[in-house]
């Protein structure tokens, strides 16, 4: 399979090519240049740019790709009251009209061909909410709902649509966002009842089944991923 990942060189995505790439052919999108060059197939953009978005839509349509994992994302901790219009904007366009459109280019050859993937990377923030995140919480929320809409309408085109929330995961994003914050990584972990921090290997791990013929009727599905921290205490 041609699988597609955003967000490829570092963190999630990078495990998920990693773990991915040992059976399928990855085709690896992210802003960084030297980084992506590690990958045989590749495209530089900056997908919180509409240009950006154009590019990869085009190098979807030109590549026949037959799973798309929307993984790129970024996350912004601000009260309300001092988030800017940019920020918006940059936060929106990265975290949800991106994977919307990429997906409307990846779906047509998925049609034609009778099958297709579409994993979006979502947060446990856009399923409960996080304060002092709502830009980050409202678009990820809003790619759960999407996800839900997509797998509908594509449910008979033998294209399924997922959602996979992570909760704190052990990646650089990860740790700065816990920085961030006004409690420690040590106080987040007494919070989260496996007492742990996700690692990137089991988003792709889950994900891997999610693509197989196995998952064919796993659809429409909002999965947290989270160490059980959605569960209550």
């Amino acid at each position: 399979m041609n699988i597609l990942v955003t967000g490829a060189t570092k963190g999630i995505g990078k495990a998920i090519c990693e773990i991915l790439g040992k059976e399928h052919n990855i085709f690896a999108a992210a802003r960084s240049n030297a980084l992506l060059k590690t990958y045989q197939n590749y495209c530089i953009c900056d997908l919180a740019t509409l240009d950006g978005m154009k590019k990869l839509g085009k190098y979807i349509e030109e590549n026949k790709i037959d799973v798309l994992i929307n993984n790129a994302g970024e996350y912004i901790y601000s009260p309300i009251e001092n988030i800017t219009s940019e920020q918006l904007e940059h936060i929106t366009k990265l975290n949800l009209e991106a994977p919307l459109y990429l997906t409307s280019k990846a779906v047509p050859y998925m049609k034609k061909s009778g099958f297709g993937r579409i994993i979006n990377i979502g947060s446990i923030s856009g399923v409960l909410g996080e304060a002092n995140a709502s830009m980050y919480s409202a678009a990820k929320s809003g790619l759960i709902g999407a996800s839900k809409a997509l797998a509908l309408e594509l449910a008979e085109y033998g294209i399924t649509v997922n959602t996979i929330n992570p909760g704190w995961v052990d990646t650089d994003m990860g740790n700065s966002s816990a920085n961030e914050g006004e409690f420690s990584k040590e106080e987040i972990v007494e919070c989260i009842p496996q007492k742990r921090f996700v690692e990137p290997s089991e988003i792709a791990c889950m994900i891997k089944y999610l693509i197989s013929n196995e998952a064919k009727g796993v659809t429409g599905q909002s999965i947290n991923l989270c160490a059980g921290l959605t569960c209550g205490y």
